[in-house]
């Protein structure tokens, strides 16, 4: 894959652009098994992966230049700004919007923040795109809301060229750090969920739920889990650190005690709302810290199905899991390291089946799917 501004040099976050796609897949895989060197793998299966660009369906651009010459990108340490709207990672639809976004800052008024001065009002650009629908969901996150009347009295205009933009609300940032979005979500539009789909399983994306930026990669991989979960024919799951409910809601069949558990109230919404579109009626989800809530329980079910943050399970769910001992665990991981330390508390399992999904082309970066199985 070409990309002009990893030539020039301007921008290196494809640290493995210069490697050919099929050494870095080897190369992810050799570091997978290299993890999981220690434990007898039952079956290694092939890695998934699917296209080497265009593959993103979210933007999360840095907000520089002046109010009439808007910069959509990042900023290097030093704090120069680097625009990567032409970025080889996003899909061709994003081009034009971005194009009317910088017209639209400029309308509206917007000033860029300037970092080194702590001065200006708008931070990010965080543009995400349905596969499914073709919708879009824009977030403005601002440093303070002293713009937001300007922002929605020039709305209209954007919303008419870009009738796609179903989803728009604003963010409020007022803190000077590298942090991303603040608590305080205004929405801007009476739509504030993105309908999505994978393998015919309705899902939704709100604006400060997480969701994964590959949307062909993760379709393989909540069917793979789907597939490997029928294999097992159990009647009961939990679904820790669910997200919006993707694998729950492939996993679980019509009969399946399924319960499913995240933090964030704006995911376990869409969770729920996939669950009435497919008519689950055995299903709860619930916003509640995961650990906290598997460790009061005193009964655990079938299979609990685990898909943590880059930290991993850690020492007091594993130990939990250890001490409760449900026949099957499903692990799905982005970060392979926490996954190895997180089974090597686990013991009394045997490694069944591994899987590398690449959603994270010409990066180091990878997701894993393990399975765990009691030993007799």
């Amino acid at each position: 894959m070409h990309c002009a501004q990893y030539a020039a040099g301007r921008c290196r976050s494809c640290q493995w652009l210069d490697k050919p796609y099929p050494q870095q897949l080897a190369d992810k895989q050799h570091h997978l098994e290299n993890l999981l060197s220690g434990y007898s793998v039952a079956q290694w299966l092939t890695p998934v992966f699917g296209q080497e660009s265009a593959f993103r369906n979210k933007a999360k651009m840095v907000v520089s230049g002046s109010v009439e010459r808007p910069l959509l990108g990042m900023l290097h340490r030093d704090g120069t700004p680097v625009d990567l709207c032409d970025c080889t990672l996003y899909p061709a639809s994003f081009a034009p919007v971005f194009a009317l976004l910088k017209t639209f800052i400029a309308r509206a008024g917007l000033t860029p923040y300037n970092v080194a001065r702590k001065r200006g009002e708008l931070k990010f650009l965080l543009l995400t795109e349905s596969t499914h629908s073709g919708e879009l969901m824009l977030r403005f996150v601002l440093r303070s809301e002293t713009k937001l009347a300007q922002l929605q009295a020039a709305l209209p205009w954007l919303q008419q060229q870009l009738p796609q933009l179903a989803v728009i609300s604003a963010n409020i940032q007022p803190v000077h750090m590298a942090i991303l979005e603040g608590e305080k979500e205004i929405p801007l539009t009476e739509q504030q969920a993105l309908p999505e789909q994978f393998n015919q399983v309705p899902l939704f994306i709100r604006p400060q739920s997480f969701f994964q930026t590959n949307p062909q990669v993760a379709a393989s991989l909540y069917a793979t889990a789907r597939q490997w979960v029928r294999e097992l024919n159990i009647d009961s799951m939990w679904d820790l650190f669910c997200g919006v409910g993707g694998f729950g809601l492939h996993c679980a069949g019509p009969q399946t005690k399924l319960t499913g558990i995240e933090i964030s109230a704006e995911a376990i919404a869409c969770a729920r709302q996939s669950a009435d579109m497919l008519g689950l009626k055995n299903v709860s989800f619930a916003a509640l810290d995961s650990t906290r809530f598997a460790t009061a329980e005193a009964q655990v079910p079938q299979l609990v199905l685990v898909n943590p943050p880059r930290r991993g399970i850690g020492t007091e769910l594993c130990d939990y899991l250890a001490q409760m001992a449900p026949e099957y665990i499903l692990y799905s991981s982005c970060n392979a390291e926490t996954m190895a330390k997180d089974i090597s508390r686990l013991a009394a399992y045997r490694i069944e089946r591994v899987q590398l999904f690449d959603m994270f082309a010409h990066t180091a970066h990878y997701e894993a799917l393990a399975l765990l199985t009691l030993r007799p």
